[in-house]
């Protein structure tokens, strides 16, 4: 019975830490979008800076609670739009103290000026508050201090009385704590947060190519450039075989030197012996190709088609350790020129939990430098295109980010969005806002990039896919090289 009860309760530890992997990985994609990293951000450090800043008012009497309103709206800015304009430490610490100064002296002055009596006797004073704005409107842009929150410190100076000296070095405090806090905050998590959420920045530079029909050099290619971005990137070229002798026999012509006379001795057939020795001189000859051309590791694996050709794929892909699968997009025989629609090969790798990369080969350029990007909105696919578009164009290429909006009025909001998705792409980077459909923009503009790169749209349904068709079967005829991402 022992033995029993401790089976099931490993059983339950097993599920439970799936379900946690699961969840951390949902997780971490919603945090992949920057609108919500920032929103985490803000429901985080928002309310733990304002309990420091109360703890440190209890410890401190310079720290008045007058203070938490403007602090509070301060560091909502501050943390929620940290590209903004009022996003400048410096300025958001030198301007909440400027305008505690102008409060701070127009109630001095009007005190002593106008009534000749303390500054605590003068209450809360018409003339005050507007010297008080006044002079804050005034410094802050003379100064180039402009802040929203400096006319709410200048107006709760009226409420200090005689604290005035204890309230401005409150203010100075307690916002050089917050923007300590927000600097930090900014260089090592918002600046770094390719390296820490995005997943294919640290990922997808082990890469299989299935050599499958007359474009598959072209992918491998393509596979090659990926990879060699990163220092770790290998890529492996598969040779899916449907008879297991004729395999045999391909993996030890590629063991054997290509001087050597030595038959293949497994082969059921001289035929099937001089197809074995024919394929393996060109699996050879196209990994040297890649590693002269693009300097990265290349392996070639021959392997046995268990009747799905795409199940192989993704078998080798495990078993080699590869992260990222480049296919030609028209695969095989199952497949002829592309047509908008995919082939049950390419299907069933998007069906899986493995990154793909399908590409449609427009011409014979394997030196991809102009890119076009492509997006809807910001996501972990759109990341990824971004990303493989960076790796692809280097430092001396171009990549062009682009949205496609129906009204004037969504103009702001895909710009936005547009920027914060390049902020962290390492190369030259452009955006570009579209009135048109997107299939027309692209079609308008193919000519000019040497790869479009495009969603696989896996992560939509089947109803939004029947009210909206993705994007690539509705631009099947363009000139230029088209590769569809997914995200396994």
């Amino acid at each position: 019975m022992l033995p029993e009860v401790r089976r099931r309760l490993a059983a339950a530890r097993r599920r439970v830490a799936r379900i946690e992997r699961r969840e951390l990985r949902q997780l971490r994609r919603w945090l992949e979008t920057t609108s919500n990293l920032l929103h985490a951000s803000v429901l985080l450090f928002v309310p733990l800076l304002v309990g420091l800043v109360t703890l440190l008012s209890n410890t401190i009497g310079a720290v008045s609670f007058l203070l938490f309103p403007p602090l509070a709206s301060g560091t909502y800015t501050l943390f929620s739009d940290p590209d903004g304009q009022y996003a400048d430490p410096v300025t958001f610490v030198a301007g909440m103290t400027v305008g505690a100064l102008c409060g701070w002296g127009a109630v001095t002055v009007v005190a002593t000026a106008v009534y000749d009596v303390a500054p605590s006797a003068v209450g809360v004073d018409a003339g005050a508050a507007a010297l008080a704005v006044l002079a804050t409107g005034g410094a802050t842009w003379l100064l180039g201090l402009e802040l929203p929150t400096a006319f709410s410190t200048a107006l709760l100076a009226l409420f200090t009385g005689n604290a005035g000296v204890a309230y401005v070095a409150g203010v100075a405090l307690s916002s050089s704590l917050v923007a300590v806090v927000f600097v930090v905050w900014r260089r090592q998590v918002y600046e770094e947060r390719a390296r820490y959420l995005y997943h294919t920045t640290a990922a997808d530079d082990h890469v299989v190519v299935p050599m499958r029909g007359p474009r598959a050099s072209k992918a491998a290619m393509l596979g090659a450039r990926l990879a060699a971005a990163h220092d770790a990137g290998k890529v492996v070229l598969l040779d899916i075989v449907d008879d297991a002798d004729v395999a045999a026999a391909r993996r030890n012509c590629i063991r054997t030197a290509p001087d050597d006379d030595a038959r293949v001795e497994n082969a059921a057939s001289p035929a099937e012996q001089d197809a074995a020795e024919t394929a393996a001189q060109r699996l050879e000859t196209q990994a040297s190709r890649v590693e002269t051309a693009v300097g990265v590791q290349c392996e070639v694996v021959v392997a046995v088609a268990d009747n799905d050709p795409a199940k192989t794929v993704l078998a080798t892909a495990d078993e080699a350790n590869c992260d990222l699968v480049v296919t030609p997009l028209a695969a095989g025989d199952d497949a002829g020129d592309f047509d908008g629609g995919l082939s049950p090969f390419v299907t069933t790798l998007f069906g899986s939990s493995v990154d793909v990369v399908a590409l449609q080969a427009g011409d014979d350029t394997t030196d991809w430098k102009r890119i076009m990007v492509p997006v809807r909105s910001a996501s972990d696919v759109a990341h990824a295109m971004l990303d493989y578009a960076a790796r692809l164009a280097g430092h001396d290429g171009t990549v062009s980010a682009c949205s496609c909006v129906e009204s004037e009025r969504d103009r702001r909001r895909a710009e936005s969005s547009l920027a914060s998705l390049t902020d962290v792409v390492d190369t030259s980077c452009e955006t570009r806002v579209s009135r048109s459909s997107v299939e027309s923009f692209i079609e308008r503009n193919d000519s000019h990039y040497d790869l479009v790169l495009l969603g696989a749209s896996t992560d939509r349904s089947a109803a939004s896919k029947f009210f909206s068709r993705p994007t690539y079967e509705r631009v099947a005829d363009l000139d230029t090289d088209v590769a569809l991402v997914h995200m396994g």
